[in-house]
C-alpha cells in the first residue's frame, strides 16, 4: 500500500522560495534556474514537488562560509565594448558606463547577491543591451535626451515575490534597452 500525497500549504510553499533565494544569493543557483524553480514552488499542489525542487540543495546552511566570485559592479565601456553572460556575480548595485561604445549584459545565468538588484547606465553616444530571464519583474526608470531606452516583456505572467531587477537608464544621444527571454 502506497504513502497518502500530502498537498502542500501555502506556508511551506514560501518557506521552499525562501531557501530558493537564499540559496542564488550563495550563488548556488542562477537568477534564471531561481525564477523557474520559484514558480513551479508556487504551482505546486504536493509537498513532494516542493521536495523536488531543493533535493540537489545541502539539507543545512554551510557553516563555513563559501568563497565567492567577486561581484561585478563597475562595467565601463569607452570607445569599445564590455560583454558579460555565462555564470558571474553580479552586485546589488552595478554601475553601467559606455561613452561611445556599447555593453551587452545578459543575466539568465548571472547570480546575485540579493533578490533586488539595482543596474545603473549612464551612455553618452553608446548603447547597453540588458537580457533578463522569464520570471523576473523589470522596473526601468531615468530619462533619455535624443536618445531612447525601451523595455520589451516577456510572455510569462510574474509570480508572487519574483526578483526584482531595477534599472536606472539615463542616457545622451545613446540607448537602454531590457528584454526578458527564455
Amino acid at each position: 500500500m502506497s504513502e497518502p500525497v500530502l498537498l502542500a500549504s501555502d506556508a511551506e510553499r514560501d518557506r521552499t522560495v525562501e531557501l530558493l533565494r537564499r540559496e542564488t544569493v550563495d550563488g548556488r543557483l542562477t537568477l534564471e534556474e531561481f525564477a523557474q524553480r520559484m514558480g513551479s514552488a508556487y504551482e505546486a499542489r504536493t509537498r513532494e514537488q516542493l521536495d523536488e525542487l531543493t533535493r540537489d540543495l545541502p539539507a543545512e546552511p554551510a557553516t563555513v562560509p563559501a568563497r565567492r566570485r567577486a561581484s561585478a559592479k563597475w562595467i565601463v565601456a569607452v570607445m569599445g565594448g564590455a560583454d558579460r553572460r555565462g555564470r558571474f556575480r553580479l552586485g546589488a548595485r552595478t554601475n553601467v558606463v559606455t561613452v561611445m561604445g556599447g555593453a551587452n549584459l545578459d543575466l539568465r545565468h548571472a547570480e546575485l547577491e540579493g533578490p533586488d538588484v539595482t543596474i545603473t547606465v549612464l551612455s553618452v553616444m553608446g548603447g547597453a543591451n540588458l537580457i533578463v530571464p522569464e520570471g523576473v519583474d523589470v522596473d526601468l526608470t531615468g530619462f533619455s535626451i535624443m536618445g531612447g531606452r525601451g523595455y520589451r516583456r516577456g510572455r510569462q505572467s510574474l509570480p508572487p515575490g519574483a526578483p526584482v531587477v531595477r534599472v536606472r537608464a539615463f542616457s545622451i544621444m545613446g540607448g537602454v534597452s531590457v528584454v526578458t527571454k527564455r
